[in-house]
């Protein structure tokens, strides 16, 4: 009876962590705690705001408050492009042997013409080093304003998606859901009208959130 009541008393303080205090449980004895490794560029970086109010520092204080034991890098930098993301990466990975990496990175791609099918093949190169190190990897997309015309737009767009298929990985096909293509976009953005205030990034998060979370379990 003493033995039963152990059991019991135990499988209810299981039950009230949460699944993530089932997850923390299930893990084997001295299994690493989840490493997130964020590569990408000025939406990533905090470009123009304060410390602490992007939404990788978003994702990092939610993960803390659920209690997710996960540590995030952030080696995001502004006006990075994909070949110097797929440039950086190999030394990030060789540093913070991360389980997890987000890659959002291409949009300076497009701010500066640079030719589609070499944006596809950083992207694709990116997400194969990441898994070869061990890591479930999160393909971040952007989408450009129509003014680069309807052709482009269209195919730039199917970058993202395309790459995550191809490689097996999880996307998010479009970082600026609901803040670039809101009713309320004007005033979503910083006076460049390229990066989204602080009042943009919980939406951002919201973007990238169900995607962390079914990678994390």
């Amino acid at each position: 009876m003493i033995r039963r009541h152990f059991i019991l008393r135990g499988a209810l303080a299981l039950s009230a962590a949460g699944p993530w205090g089932l997850w923390a449980h299930a893990q084997p004895a001295g299994a690493r705690s989840p490493v997130i490794l964020v590569v990408g560029d000025s939406l990533s970086a905090e470009y123009g705001l304060k410390r602490g109010e992007g939404w990788v520092a978003l994702m990092e204080k939610r993960l803390a408050e659920q209690k997710i034991p996960a540590r995030v890098v952030n080696a995001s930098i502004s006006g990075d492009t994909t070949s110097g993301g797929r440039a950086r990466l190999p030394a990030l990975l060789a540093q913070h042997r991360p389980t997890h990496v987000i890659l959002e990175l291409g949009a300076n791609d497009a701010l500066r013409g640079l030719p589609l099918a070499s944006t596809e093949d950083n992207l694709n190169q990116m997400v194969k080093a990441s898994q070869a190190a061990g890591a479930k990897v999160l393909v971040v997309g952007i989408q450009v304003p129509p003014n680069y015309g309807t052709d482009y737009t269209r195919r730039f767009g199917e970058i993202f998606e395309r790459v995550a298929r191809a490689n097996k990985a999880d996307v998010v096909p479009f970082l600026l859901r609901n803040v670039a293509d809101g009713p309320d976009a004007a005033s979503m953005f910083q006076a460049d009208r390229i990066h989204p205030l602080a009042i943009a990034h919980p939406r951002i998060l919201e973007n990238v959130w169900p995607a962390v979370r079914k990678m994390l379990r």
